[in-house]
């Protein structure tokens, strides 16, 4: 089911097999979903979903040349991607849009506050794909669906990206959720993130280490510890250990602050949750991104 009166393409420009990296078209055949992280924390974020017929870019909050070193250091290029998908407007995630306007034929999909909010920091106009914050969509072949996250900026969302279908053996149906930049995890965000097989969650902050920062004022501190900011480590573990869902492969801990967080501190957040979910956990440093998940 499409949102309702979304404007959302499908099919589009075919696409040269041999690109990224040279591989040819045999190499596609029959893919699942492709995922890596390219940087994550408070500097940008953006990641990367490919399937046989889309490449997707998750955020983009980098200029167009540091976007374009980051997807050439993943084997892709700015030319071979299809799409990007917006949660808000903070320049950590949606910094690249500008940048965009050399490629027409990358659609840039966010939903109406969130498209505005962006489009007054531009001067020239970008062709938005605008949804409606809860619609179910399809881009060529790629199921999404966008919900609500408690978050300052205007309309924030999470995303769930889908591809395949059920008990097809060739292409079996997966899914993958993303979740950052949220002050509080409400039952509709535990709902959404029960059925995938990835969870790209944020891990943003150790409530004594950004006690104890003294690089941020106090006014800073209560933005980011607030409900309409970001998740601490403990927040992350209780949201994962309330859904515990057994469909789980893999966890990426994201959004992490440099300054207020630590890979010990997350360790130790996570202890008792590693024995009692039998997921891989991938701890994202601040800046750092990951190598390809394939689902």
């Amino acid at each position: 089911m499409q949102g309702r009166g979304l404007p959302i393409p499908r099919g589009g420009t075919r696409r040269n097999p041999l690109r990224a990296g040279g591989r040819g078209p045999s190499s596609d055949s029959h893919m699942g979903m492709r995922f890596s992280i390219l940087a994550s924390g408070s500097s940008g974020n953006c990641a990367v979903l490919r399937t046989e017929k889309a490449r997707i870019l998750i955020d983009a909050g980098f200029t167009q040349r540091k976007l374009r070193q980051l997807l050439h250091d993943a084997g892709e290029a700015l030319e071979h991607i299809d799409a990007v998908f917006l949660t808000h407007e903070h320049g950590d995630h949606c910094a690249g849009i500008d940048g965009l306007k050399r490629f027409p034929h990358i659609k840039v999909f966010a939903n109406a506050a969130t498209a505005r909010a962006v489009q007054a920091k531009l001067d020239h106009k970008v062709g938005w794909q605008i949804f409606e914050t809860g619609a179910r969509f399809t881009f060529r072949d790629l199921e999404i669906e966008s919900f609500h996250v408690p978050h300052d900026a205007q309309e924030p969302v999470g995303f769930t990206f889908s591809h395949g279908q059920e008990a097809d053996l060739l292409s079996p149906r997966r899914r993958l959720a993303w979740l950052t930049d949220l002050g509080h995890a409400p039952q509709h965000i535990h709902e959404h993130i029960r059925d995938v097989d990835v969870v790209v969650v944020e891990s943003n902050h150790c409530p004594r280490l950004l006690e104890a920062d003294t690089k941020r004022p106090w006014p800073t501190k209560q933005r980011i510890s607030g409900r309409h900011g970001h998740l601490s480590n403990q927040a992350m573990c209780d949201l994962l250990e309330s859904v515990a869902s057994p469909r789980w492969r893999h966890v990426f801990l994201t959004h992490l602050s440099r300054d207020c967080n630590s890979h010990e501190a997350i360790e130790t957040a996570l202890a008792g949750l590693r024995t009692r979910l039998a997921c891989q956990f991938n701890i994202v440093a601040s800046g750092g991104g990951t190598s390809v998940c394939e689902l």
